[in-house]
């Protein structure tokens, strides 16, 4: 494993491998890694000859400045984790400063993509998110590039981006990875209080069940159940939840996987196929997972 800080010094050391006929995939990153990013890298270094990993707390696509400054770094466990991964891996760790020299005045729209969900709830963070991404895909120049479908509205943006940029990039979209409990792994899991960490695998839970519901009952219905689930659930688990904690669901969609248009039916999206969406706030920290529909 080498480590870099600097795009001069990365970009030597990729011209000399691309010299030596070496293939590039690329891993972007926040840092504050777990299982789930490990599982990119390790996809990564075994379909590549080198795995680019990028450490970088992306300013620009936060439009929380308090979700920024608590956003966990933790750049020397990091390295350590990436250096468990077999095969040649490159971290990139930059500064904002050495990522963005000069002021940042680019801006992508994403239409009807970012119209939904995340879009309405976080404005400017997919422009932000594309600005980052296109500036690591300049550097690193890959063939192809990892992202996890938890953010799967994400996945759909930067699929956009590589289209409107016209890059010959593999976008790679790859599963969702879970602790045994069932909670989608988060950087920002480790922020949970230990009681709201023991009840967050309930939104897993309740997705879970709203698939089964799906295959009988209007998505509304479903939609609405969801919901009203979670809110109401300190209520049922008052033992659970001490202090007022309590789940604050912020949106639940179930959408066209392609579209990510709101549906009315599973059958409306026809091979496209249909997966709910959802964000929700608990002990403070914003939560998010997905279940596609009609899979086991």
């Amino acid at each position: 494993m080498q480590n870099f800080t600097t795009v001069n010094e990365l970009q030597a050391a990729l011209a000399t491998a691309r010299k030596e006929g070496k293939s590039i995939g690329l891993v972007p990153t926040m840092g504050a890694l777990h299982e789930g990013h490990l599982s990119l890298i390790r996809r990564c270094a075994s379909e590549n000859d080198i795995a680019v990993v990028s450490l970088f707390v992306n300013p620009i696509q936060f439009n929380n400045k308090e979700d920024l400054a608590k956003y966990p770094r933790t750049l020397d466990a990091d390295i350590q984790l990436v250096s468990t991964v077999e095969g040649t891996v490159y971290t990139f760790a930059p500064t904002v400063e050495e990522m963005y020299p000069e002021p940042v005045t680019t801006t992508y729209h994403f239409g009807a993509l970012e119209e939904v969900m995340e879009g309405p709830q976080r404005p400017g963070h997919f422009s932000g998110v594309a600005v980052v991404v296109r500036r690591l895909f300049d550097i690193v120049q890959p063939r192809k590039a990892y992202f996890g479908e938890k953010d799967f509205q994400q996945l759909a943006i930067i699929r956009d981006l590589v289209r409107q940029i016209n890059y010959d990039i593999e976008i790679v979209g790859c599963p969702i990875v879970r602790a045994d409990d069932g909670l989608a792994l988060s950087s920002r899991n480790m922020r949970l209080s230990p009681a709201a960490r023991k009840i967050a695998p309930t939104i897993h839970e309740t997705l879970e069940q709203a698939r089964e519901m799906a295959e009988y009952e209007e998505l509304d219905e479903v939609k609405e159940w969801v919901m009203s689930t979670l809110a109401s659930f300190h209520e049922v688990n008052a033992d659970l939840c001490p202090d007022g904690l309590c789940f604050e669901p912020e949106y639940f969609e179930i959408v066209n996987a392609r579209t990510l248009q709101p549906v009315e039916s599973l059958s409306e999206a026809g091979q496209d196929g249909c997966v709910g969406c959802i964000a929700v706030w608990l002990d403070g920290v914003r939560l998010i997972d997905l279940v596609k529909f009609g899979e086991e």
